[in-house]
């Protein structure tokens, strides 16, 4: 019996190669790495692209896709990733729960660390890191449920936490400079108390089982029926005077009741369809973006430090992030950050930033070691992974 990583089947002769490039760890998902590269290429163009606002009578403003959505699965992903590390299918239990949970918890605070060290780059955008290591601390609380408990939990506070949000968000004192560096600091933009619906979906998904069958078929589905239920409620309702702000809007970035929904939705979508197409040759085709979805956080943060020491000098009167923009730096950097992860994943394996996190949490938290996705570095290093067999 061979192992299934929900990619295409790999030949003998480069299953030695294989072994030693984390990128193919039986234990990765390949579709899962790929949805992560494409989060991540969307959060660049977000950011580095003057995109109109999405109108979907209006087939040339699609690209406006990326806004919003593409955060929201970068979320998303990382529940899938924790429900992985934490056992997928069946959630680890006793001792070996707890030293997950542990590093889980070292992990949000050396994520928080490097978004910190982020802003001070001061580049004009909103870094996500900081509201991520929250959510890690907040899925920490949560491991041991399963998916249909996950489901639920998630669908509650999808459906709940955008009214209290935006209460929250009325507040004055996000204006006052204490409030904006508090919300910068905590990720406001990326609010913890509606995004954690997304993580917990993501977690859900793993809980599923990404390697069975059906599970991808399934998600993107779900997800393709929610994103269009997002999409409706929000054609219909988003322009009316009762339901055109938050907490109901879909409005990118708003955390409303309708982008929870469509967006939350589009991000399983774009999970079952990655993971479907890497059971196919073409996972091959998609290498380039599963490497840049393997070592996320580098890429992420690469991003921020190249823009930081490229952007111009300031003029007053002008607003850095249009500058910035107007230099087209889209294509150089995010072709750059694409060569570089796939060189670095077949000549050395794990990103540096991943493989120091990880590190840290290892020297921090004694216990089996476990990769990425959550099984056993090597065959015999711990438990035996027996979900991996298929």
């Amino acid at each position: 019996m061979t192992r299934s990583t929900g990619g295409a089947p790999r030949s003998a002769g480069v299953r030695g190669f294989v072994r030693r490039r984390s990128l193919f760890a039986p234990s990765r998902i390949d579709g899962v790495d790929l949805a992560r590269g494409i989060a991540v290429i969307g959060m660049l163009a977000a950011h580095l692209l003057v995109i109109p606002d999405l109108d979907w009578t209006d087939p040339s403003t699609y690209d406006g896709l990326v806004h919003g959505r593409s955060s929201i699965l970068f979320a998303t992903l990382a529940g899938v990733s924790i429900g992985l590390v934490s056992g997928g299918r069946t959630p680890v239990r006793g001792p070996r729960l707890e030293t997950v949970r542990s590093r889980l918890l070292v992990r949000a605070g050396a994520v928080w660390v490097i978004g910190v060290l982020l802003l001070f780059l001061a580049v004009p955008v909103y870094v996500i890191l900081p509201a991520y290591a929250i959510l890690f601390v907040l899925a920490a609380a949560v491991l041991p449920l399963r998916a249909r408990t996950l489901f639920i939990v998630a669908a509650a506070v999808g459906l709940i936490a955008p009214f209290p949000q935006a209460a929250i968000d009325a507040l004055t004192f996000w204006s006052t400079p204490v409030g904006a560096d508090l919300a910068n600091a905590i990720g406001w933009h990326y609010p913890f108390l509606t995004w954690f619906a997304f993580v917990l979906a993501g977690m859900g998904a793993a809980r599923l089982d990404l390697r069975a069958r059906a599970t991808p078929v399934l998600l993107a589905l779900v997800g393709a029926v929610l994103a269009a239920f997002g999409t409706a409620l929000d054609l219909v309702f988003g322009q009316s005077e009762q339901f055109g702000q938050t907490p109901w809007t879909g409005e990118a970035h708003s955390s409303g009741l309708f982008e929870v929904i469509g967006s939350g939705g589009f991000a399983l979508l774009v999970i079952g369809l990655c993971v479907l197409l890497c059971r196919t040759p073409l996972t091959w085709v998609a290498l380039p973006l599963r490497a840049v979805g393997s070592m996320p956080l580098t890429a992420y943060s690469a991003q921020i430090v190249v823009w930081a020491l490229t952007r111009p000098a300031a003029e007053p009167g002008t607003f850095e992030l249009d500058v910035y923009r107007g230099l087209e730096p889209f294509w150089p950097m995010t072709l750059g950050i694409i060569g570089a992860c796939t060189v670095w994943a077949l000549l050395v394996g794990r990103g540096p930033l991943e493989a120091a996190v990880d590190a840290l949490a290892r020297v921090a938290v004694r216990g089996a070691p476990t990769d990425a996705d959550g099984a056993p570095a090597a065959p015999g290093a711990g438990e035996r992974p027996d979900r991996l067999e298929r």
